[in-house]
């Protein structure tokens, strides 16, 4: 992938839909960097963050749709888990690269030296914005976004699967501590970077209020199962 913006038509050929509002594509692509940059040079143009918000909602219904009907043996905290993993930034960013999503998108020349375009949690935000837009340019139509989003969440299901990836670290750390009566596990979060539209949070595992893990993540509960998967380390109970 070079630095160089490539045509959004093509990015329509390649998901098959072909947009009737071309703005709304253009702003699921556009990194608020860009729009920031814009604005500077008195120009007003919008960015992904709502999109983004959406796209996670529909994103959510889609996958929670698909395994409910796919797993009906499973419980629902085996579900929860599977759509944990389908729905988490490393997929949506593995997703994203899968189309080359980042050679489509608008950034502000800094992103654009610092490799903005294979970032993966510029390009995760980035597809759930275009999953978004999807929705939106075909009047809500869910039909169609299950339409561009099966291939990428059957093939992923199957390959972590394989992998034995459905793991819930924190109810893992817990069950572990809940061996020795009086421990006291818990999750602090220790800090918030960045704006709004692009926080990071920082967590730490407290066992007894010693520490034993740390985690870092653009949402507190993933941040939390970062921490838990660093502590079960820490105890053995994973290998690095």
């Amino acid at each position: 992938m070079n630095n160089e913006q490539r045509p959004i038509t093509e990015l329509e050929n390649k998901i098959g839909h072909i947009f009737k509002n071309k703005n709304i594509l253009k702003e699921a692509l556009t990194h608020s960097s860009y729009s920031n940059e814009m604005k500077s040079k008195g120009e007003r143009v919008f960015f992904n963050e709502r999109l983004e918000f959406l796209g996670d909602s529909v994103l959510s219904v889609v996958v929670s749709s698909y395994i409910f009907e796919k797993y009906r043996n499973k419980q629902e905290g085996d579900l929860t888990k599977i759509r944990a993993a389908v729905v988490c930034e490393k997929a949506l960013a593995k997703f994203a690269s899968n189309i080359d999503l980042g050679s489509y998108m608008y950034l502000g020349h800094g992103e654009i030296l610092n490799n903005g375009r294979n970032r993966p949690s510029i390009i995760a935000d980035a597809f759930e914005a275009l999953i978004a837009a999807i929705y939106l340019d075909t009047g809500e139509s869910f039909g169609v976004v299950e339409h561009f989003l099966l291939p990428f969440i059957e093939a992923e299901i199957k390959h972590i699967s394989e992998k034995g990836v459905f793991v819930d670290y924190k109810t893992t750390l817990q069950q572990i501590v809940q061996q020795v009566n009086g421990e006291i596990l818990e999750y602090v979060l220790v800090a918030e970077e960045g704006p709004d539209h692009n926080k990071k949070f920082k967590v730490e595992a407290r066992l007894n209020s010693n520490v034993i893990g740390h985690g870092c993540a653009k949402s507190k509960r993933e941040a939390e199962q970062h921490a838990a998967h660093e502590a079960l380390i820490l105890f053995g109970e994973l290998s690095e």
